[in-house]
């Protein structure tokens, strides 16, 4: 391979259309039924339309010109072109369209075109038979494949696809998208119809895995029946007596009626520490209050007699002294005494195994809905008195603040669980294992099967596929059938454990019965499963594989797309323990590879965590060290003709004074790409992640996404000096910033919650395209250092000095007052002067003191014509002001006057909302962000007012090469 290969830049490298890729990515998120999520719960999928976008303009040509391989059109023709592109792209990320087979032949299409025009390119090269076969697309690869998202567009664009994993619960999962469905799509079901159904038509079309599903279904339900005939009884009925309706309007029309008890409202117990009342079990509630919904209040009333208590049901809003329980985050109190109990005591308690449990109330279906009883004694004795046969004795590792319940005496998978929970898992399971047998039966009697070709589909794969989305089903349920599920009294409803990525202590908790057709049933667990397999694309081949990423060859000569573990933020090995105990109890003979050992491998994920590896130096360098070798093997073995794109998601900012802003996780996995030998030719933020994401909005949790491009940096590449990068970001940001926040066209500009993000591409390209950037004394630059010189390109230069001295000020201050001689000695830094700012109506300044004027303190009816000192930050804020009052009309009418310097004012926007963000002023950042997400419309108003021209007369066009703020200086004049 040392004839040099063609490659023409790939559209990724080039543009894209970002609004339309995150509009539809952040819709896709709020879509549950039949989506790939909905088979089975991964904690980090990227969207399917980011994927799809990714991938399909990873591997299509940028049709720009490029003079060295003699191929692309002029820049107006290759404009238009790519807005083709963009628009085959704003119609592939839609979700209707996920499965609109003409949306994805034409996205193909495009895909073998610029496939075939790079073979032509090489067809001289010694290798263009291995490398660039016209006829054969190179195959696609995800090293760290999780959920499988993108290994599944990857299919549903044509390609053939491999997925692998470390972790094998994440690789079941992957089998079942897009390893499994392609081997048996187009076949009719092999079970009988179900009792009362008659027969389907003969020619009935079953497209796609319509017919395995089907069978999914029908076995399923059969597991469901046998299981409910074989433990039903342990899942009572509750009878509405009169005693039970006496001041009970919701009730007084069901006594006598047998309602289904949907949930069942459970609190741990701990014995009072109070001495004289060391006997009883005192039960720890976080909240008395059932129900909140709009005239359905409901809650608990506990009552206490001597050292014995209950529970009441009543209808209506809770007193105020019921709003909370017993436990909040202070601690707990013992209900009869009021004595209070630290938590200390109830952890000492429960690694003692003296935790009990209570039943507070029952939530049962009726024909006026749900209704809330009190708990029955009977109900509280049949949970109590069954005895499962297994339980999974895994142990929980613990890490403070994601496996709490370890410190409570909860210590292996099988504590998570109640014994009537065990008892329903263990019978399910026996089940699958005989609906597996009952489907190789039915299959080995079916003449598709008999008649088949391909050797491997035979009766007993068949089999295993429908026992692999059993299993699946009943791994799912786990995660709403467990003790540390809570009930939501907004939405009446119980939810799942894993609302995000961890496993905490549940103090009162909610257990579903798993025969009640609703939530926790496991046929309604296999429905929703159901609707995402119908929608799976089942097309080409796929596999999915368990390998180390550090040493893998499967990528060999295959298109890389990649989302890699994120440094410290998730051990998804320790979380997904959780569902691989049940994984493995049901399909350990099926998959023997996968479920070899009691537990999820640990110590080759790449996360930093410093529980695990001895502290927070070992455990970055372990980080690093992995991630380097991870990334070095792609560049190593990928396909030299397409760049790689790895997902990033960025945590919230790091802040240390002496440092500025800065993220350790994202300059370490720089650090290993750098590393590793690549080059980054672009980067694109996305907005990939929820809003209402896993991790709380109050922790430094994941904030977007940014893509990066990357490609194997040049052979000769050369060292340049500390004082020559700085040279070349001046020359190249600058213009970069003004495309990326101006768009045009059908590209949308970037937003300013994504800019730093957005930046950081041109200038990685630049710093990454070295082997070294040197200091002066010679040491290689860090990535840090990289990253804090390209973010200094929010110049501030090309502003007026007013705003010079104001962007500097706020900066510090905000909107707070600071000391009057700081003040004076930035204004004379900053060619102004307090007084002038002052006069200037932007700053007050009184008692030794200056603040900054905020939008809302400005005059409402300023007119830049008549005013003699304008400056850029009056104008923005004053748009801001007219944009909170009167909306994108009254901001347009102010630009209308100043419209010359319309994109400084954009620029300001955008470099006070870098500021307010990196300072968790989210008020103001929303203000700012608002604006310049409105600013094409506020530019439609402008016009349909008219420009005045008045602003010329005022400040004078810039002459060419001269900057906004020379233009302003030498017109404004000083207020007298």
């Amino acid at each position: 391979m040392n004839q040099e290969i063609k490659v023409p830049r790939k559209l990724i490298e080039v543009s894209l259309p970002l609004d339309a890729i995150n509009i539809a990515s952040a819709k896709e998120k709020s879509i549950r039924h039949g989506h790939p999520s909905t088979l089975h719960l991964w904690w980090a999928r990227r969207p399917l339309a980011a994927a799809r976008a990714v991938i399909f303009s990873q591997m299509v040509n940028d049709p720009g010109y490029e003079r060295y391989l003699g191929r692309g059109l002029n820049k107006e023709r290759a404009q238009k072109e790519r807005e083709r592109l963009f628009g085959i792209i704003e119609r592939l990320v839609r979700w209707e369209n996920s499965n609109d087979e003409k949306v994805l032949s034409e996205a193909r299409e495009e895909i073998w075109k610029s496939w075939r025009e790079t073979c032509s390119l090489n067809k001289d090269h010694p290798d263009a038979k291995t490398l660039f076969n016209p006829e054969v697309l190179p195959a696609f690869h995800d090293p760290f494949s999780g959920g499988g998202a993108l290994p599944l567009e990857a299919q549903r664009l044509g390609l053939e696809t491999y997925a692998s994993d470390l972790n094998p619960v994440a690789v079941t999962i992957e089998k079942a998208m897009i390893e499994v469905p392609p081997k048996f799509a187009g076949r009719r079901p092999v079970a009988p119809e179900p009792p009362g159904k008659t027969q389907q038509n003969l020619d009935f079309e079953w497209t796609g895995v319509s017919g395995l599903a089907e069978d999914v279904r029908r076995y399923g339900k059969w597991v469901r029946d046998e299981a409910y005939k074989l433990i039903g009884e342990n899942y009572p009925n509750v009878k509405i007596t009169k005693d039970m309706a006496k001041d009970r309007a919701d009730l007084k029309g069901l006594v006598g009626e047998e309602l289904t008890v949907v949930t069942w409202l459970w609190a741990r117990t701990v014995r009072s520490p109070n001495p004289a009342f060391a006997h009883v079990e005192v039960p720890l509630i976080s909240n008395f209050v059932l129900s909140t919904k709009e005239n359905k209040d409901v809650y608990i009333e506990p009552k206490v007699e001597g050292d014995r208590y209950s529970f009441q049901i009543r209808i209506g809003i809770a007193p105020p002294h019921l709003q909370d329980g017993t436990v909040n985050r202070g601690g707990a109190k013992c209900i009869i005494s009021g004595t209070p109990i630290p938590f200390s005591y109830i952890r000492d308690e429960g690694k003692a195994k003296r935790l009990g449990s209570r039943l507070l109330a029952i939530v049962a279906d009726s024909k006026n809905g749900r209704v809330f009883l009190p708990p029955q004694e009977e109900h509280s004795e049949i949970a109590k008195s069954v005895t499962p046969d297994w339980s999974p004795d895994t142990k929980i590792c613990h890490w403070p603040g994601r496996t709490n319940v370890v410190e409570y005496g909860m210590t292996t998978f099988g504590d998570l669980f109640t014994d009537r929970q065990l008892l329903a898992l263990n019978t399910y399971s026996k089940l699958i294992g005989d609906a597996q047998k009952k489907c190789l039966s039915d299959a080995e009697k079916s003449a598709q099967f008999r008649d088949a070709i391909d050797p491997k589909l035979t009766p007993s794969a068949y089999s295993e596929a429908v026992a692999l989305y059993l299993a699946l089903a009943l791994s799912r349920l786990t995660d709403i059938s467990n003790s540390l599920c809570r009930w939501e009294n907004t939405k009446t409803q119980v939810r799942n454990l894993f609302g995000r990525q961890a496993i905490p202590m549940m103090w009162d908790y909610a257990e579903n019965n798993m025969f009640a057709g609703a939530a926790g049933d496991f046929e309604t667990s296999l429905e929703s499963l159901l609707k995402a397999l119908v929608r799976l694309p089942a097309k080409g081949v796929g596999f999915a594989i368990t390998a180390d990423a550090q040493t893998q060859t499967i990528s060999t000569l295959k298109v890389i797309s990649t989302d890699p573990p994120y440094y410290d933020n998730i051990e998804y090995a320790d979380l997904s323990d959780f569902f691989y105990v049940w994984l493995r109890h049901n399909l350990l003979e099926i998959y023997p590879e996968l479920f070899t050992e009691p537990a999820v491998p640990k110590l080759s994920e790449l996360v930093a965590n410093p529980y695990r590896y001895d502290g927070k130096i070992a455990a970055e360098a372990h980080f690093l060290h992995g991630m380097s070798k991870a990334i070095e093997n792609l560049a190593l073995i990928s396909h030299p003709g397409f760049p790689i794109t790895i997902y990033y998601a960025f945590k919230q900012a790091e802040t240390k004074a002496d440092a500025g802003t800065y993220s350790t996780g994202w300059e370490t996995f720089l650090t290993a790409i750098l590393s590793a030998g690549f080059s980054i030719t672009g980067t694109w933020p996305m907005r990939t992640e929820l809003s209402n994401r896993m991790i709380g909005a109050g922790s430094n949790a994941l904030a977007s996404s940014v893509v990066l491009v990357c490609r194997k940096r040049d052979r000769i590449a050369t060292t340049i000096s500390r004082r020559e990068f700085v040279r070349e970001l001046s020359a190249v940001l600058p213009d970069a910033i003004q495309e990326m926040t101006s768009g045009g066209g059908s590209i949308s500009p970037v937003a300013p919650v994504d800019l730093s993000q957005a930046v950081i591409g041109p200038g990685m390209a630049i710093f990454s395209k070295y082997t070294a950037v040197l200091e002066a004394d010679g040491r290689p630059m860090s990535v840090r250092t990289a990253l804090q010189l390209i973010n200094r390109f929010f110049a501030e230069e090309d502003f007026d000095h007013d705003t010079q001295f104001c962007l500097q000020w706020f900066d510090h201050h905000g909107w707070d007052a600071g000391l009057f001689g700081e003040a004076d000695v930035l204004a004379r830094a900053k060619g102004t002067s307090v007084l002038g700012l002052k006069d200037a109506g932007i700053a007050q300044s009184s008692a030794g003191s200056l603040r900054l004027l905020k939008p809302g303190d400005l005059p409402p009816q300023w007119n830049p014509v008549a005013d003699s000192r304008v400056s850029i930050w009056e104008i923005l804020h004053h748009m801001i002001a007219r944009f909170n009052d009167q909306g994108e009309s009254g901001a347009g009418e102010l630009l209308s006057r100043v419209g010359q310097f319309s994109e400084t004012v954009r620029t300001l926007a955008y470099r006070l909302y870098t500021i307010c963000e990196r300072k968790g002023w989210s008020q103001d950042a929303g203000s700012y962000d608002g604006l310049v997400r409105a600013w094409d419309s506020i530019e439609t108003a402008a016009r349909s007012v008219g420009y005045t021209g008045t602003q010329i007369s005022l400040f004078g066009e810039p002459k060419p090469g001269e900057t906004i703020s020379t233009a302003l200086k030498k017109k404004t004049r000083k207020k007298t």
